[in-house]
């Protein structure tokens, strides 16, 4: 079998923005196109 070098897909960055009202300061809500939400507890807000 040959060696096929597999492409690595880096994850895009993304924006930061305020902090997570229920997490506290040290988590940052992502800014998404319609929506910031928290990867940590889930809590979101729309644009």
């Amino acid at each position: 079998m040959a060696d096929a070098k597999k492409k690595e897909r880096k994850a895009k960055p993304y924006k930061a923005g305020k902090h997570c009202p229920k997490c506290g300061p040290g988590v940052r809500l992502g800014a998404h196109k319609d929506r910031m939400s928290c990867g940590k507890c889930g809590y979101y807000e729309k644009k």
